[in-house]
């Protein structure tokens, strides 16, 4: 163990720097750019530290720093964390790592503040994965809000305005849903710790009714149909890190969330509701897939994307409560895959929009139509995202398989139809993806080619990294299977024994 308190250092040390660099007059963006890449750099050495000391063999909660924060309320700061909640640290650091070797290949205004709000989002979702008070869970989830809506707000496109507006009303609608839940299991249980909320006798009616609440609330951050308007929107309009962090990143608090919160909270309500939840899920997988290939902007045809990729987290979550009684094992798989399609989707999708994110600097459009036999001047990109593109597809040997493929697994147990209609994705993304590519890498039309050079150095960099983790957590992923392993054994056992 540590002789500091490494969680609070994870935390705040960036969001303290990230105001530094807002408040700062008169920086320029050399200075501003080179203390975001030491301070992400500094992040993701202390968080890989954190996850070789991590004690993978127990389930129990490690790294705690409790203290007393508001007595009259029995509120506390209360940080820990367990597999689920390293991993996504781990890809937290990771992802505002690589976004800080990028920052040079963007040129805004007020460069500084650009970066530190990045700074500030990565502390508040280290934060948001490391929280075991409810409040204080909830303070850092809702305070991502802000960075995102002034990164969007401030540089992104056209009709920003109109994406923040939309992305902030969706999000606080279910926020406010979930903020009720808390405050009611907190009333019954007399402590707003969130492991104290999984021993609250609650009545089957009061289950369904915070279970949906908190279905709405992560359902919108992950997002699922049909609360997914938002996100497409939200894409277009941000700068190329801004989409990366979202679709890497911030939708997986809402998967986060339904894990701690909805799993051991709603267990009987969630078996009840399950077959439900399931086709909610299948729906976001196959319907979206389609909305997914008829776009003409690469931006939103990405970020349906992700909605279709994330219906295989959802759907690994609830198949947890439709196995839970008739097959722990295949359960265990679902929710492991589910993990694993987190991390996965965060590299892959990172990759897709830093690559349209080049595009866009040299065409200065995101439309099919507009981007034309790039390959034929850009080669060593093309073959990145050609790469990039398959992996999206679930080609085996990439992290993009290994993820579906458990919860397609997961879904077999369950039922032949959810397993079939699950397994479709792997077609309807392989279909929206290799579209993606033969038109904009491999097409004939030289329309706007005229601008197209090779990618820069660190741009190079930047999509060397994820093409060497994704390939080696699509080849070798027992490293991350040993990070979420025995949390989620315990998980499933302490559900199945009712003990949670």
């Amino acid at each position: 163990m540590f002789d500091y308190p490494i969680l609070s250092l994870l935390i705040w040390i960036p969001i303290l720097i990230g105001l530094l660099l807002i408040l700062s007059k008169n920086i320029s963006d050399n200075i501003s750019q080179l203390i975001t890449l030491l301070t992400s750099f500094l992040i993701l050495v202390v968080s890989l530290n954190l996850t070789q000391a991590y004690d993978h063999t127990t389930s129990q909660l490690q790294f705690i720093e409790r203290i007393e924060w508001i007595s009259g309320l029995n509120i506390f700061y209360y940080l820990a964390v367990d597999g689920i909640s390293v991993s996504l640290i781990l890809l937290t650091a990771f992802i505002n790592f690589l976004i800080a070797i990028y920052a040079s290949s963007e040129n805004y205004v007020k460069k500084s503040s650009f970066l530190g709000y990045f700074l500030i989002l990565e502390g508040l979702l280290i934060g948001t994965f490391s929280a075991f008070d409810s409040i204080l869970f909830y303070i850092f989830f809702e305070s991502l809000l802000i960075p995102l809506f002034l990164i969007i707000g401030i540089w992104g496109g056209a009709n920003r305005k109109y994406a923040t507006l939309k992305f902030f009303l969706y999000t606080l609608f279910g926020s406010v849903l979930m903020l009720i839940s808390i405050i009611y299991l907190a009333k019954i249980s007399g402590s707003f710790a969130i492991q104290d909320f999984y021993s609250v006798n609650l009545s089957f009616q009061e289950e369904i009714l915070i279970l949906l609440a908190f279905l709405i609330g992560f359902g919108i951050k992950i997002p699922m149909w049909p609360v997914h308007t938002w996100l497409p929107d939200a894409h277009v309009e941000a700068p190329t890190s801004g989409s990366v962090i979202l679709a890497s990143v911030l939708l997986k608090v809402g998967g986060y969330g339904m894990i701690r919160f909805m799993l051991p909270v709603t267990t009987d309500a969630g078996i009840y509701l399950s077959e439900y939840m399931i086709y909610l899920s299948l729906i976001a997988i196959i319907y979206i897939s389609f909305v997914a290939y008829a776009q003409e902007d690469m931006k939103k045809l990405i970020a349906y994307s992700s909605v279709a990729h994330m219906g295989f987290v959802t759907l690994g979550i609830f198949l947890v409560f439709n196995l839970l009684d008739s097959n722990t094992s295949a359960a265990i798989i679902g929710l492991e895959g589910a993990m694993v399609q987190m991390i996965s989707h965060g590299l892959i999708s990172a990759a897709l929009f830093f690559c349209i994110g080049i595009i866009y600097k040299h065409s200065k459009s995101r439309l099919l139509k507009d981007n034309y036999g790039v390959s034929k001047f850009m080669p060593i990109f093309s073959f990145m995202m050609i790469f990039f593109l398959m992996a999206n597809s679930g080609l085996p040997g990439t992290s993009g398989f290994v993820g579906e493929f458990l919860v397609i697994t997961s879904s077999l147990g369950s039922s032949f139809l959810f397993g079939f209609l699950a397994a479709t994705s792997l077609l309807l993304s392989a279909s929206y993806s290799l579209k993606m590519g033969k038109t904009v890498l491999f097409g004939d039309n030289l329309k706007n080619t005229q601008g197209y050079i090779e990618c820069s150095f660190n741009e190079k960099i930047v999509l060397t990294i994820l093409i060497i983790f994704i390939l080696y957590l699509g080849i070798i992923p027992d490293y991350l299977f040993k990070i979420i392993d025995q949390s989620v054994i315990g998980i499933i056992e302490s559900l199945s024994a009712g003990k949670i």
